[in-house]
């Protein structure tokens, strides 16, 4: 992975949590999402997932004041990459996106933490299929479920 594409580090206020940004601010994830974290849980039952987290604010809203359908599609998205990189060590920067499907639950809500839980479905040697919810407290906000290839290697 070009290690130098990503800033992967504890953070610091948030004890647990690794800091998930591009060194590039000017891309669209510092640009559209801002600040997002992420870590790695284990469920009960053995499963090993991705949680990445951002911060919703007014310019994430629509006119209804709920998060913006695009904002959640395009945390889902990096989420993808966020479960890829932490879950199996892959080359989040050098892949794609080949599919991905939502079914929106219900409307996240501005000013509180918005979290992507990921967990990879199984990985061949061009793909990885993974699924997730999107999960703000106790409620459901959208389900989904995705494809990646793995970068070309030349």
């Amino acid at each position: 992975m070009n290690e130098n594409a990503f800033i992967y580090e504890p953070a610091a206020d948030h004890p647990g949590w690794f800091t998930w940004d591009l060194a590039d601010t000017s891309r669209f994830n510092g640009q559209t999402m801002g600040r997002m974290l992420t870590r790695v849980e284990d469920r009960a039952d053995g499963t090993r997932t991705a949680r990445l987290r951002m911060f919703p604010e007014r310019r994430h809203s629509n006119l209804l004041e709920a998060v913006h359908g695009g904002v959640t599609l395009a945390l889902i998205d990096i989420a993808l990459f966020a479960g890829m990189r932490t879950l199996l060590a892959g080359d989040a920067a050098g892949s794609v996106t080949l599919d991905l499907s939502t079914q929106f639950i219900g409307a996240g809500r501005l000013d509180e933490p918005l979290d992507a839980v990921v967990e990879v479905l199984r990985e061949t040697g061009r793909l990885v299929f993974l699924r997730g919810l999107v999960v703000q407290r106790d409620d459901t906000i959208a389900a989904f479920n995705g494809t990646i290839r793995k970068p070309t290697r030349r």
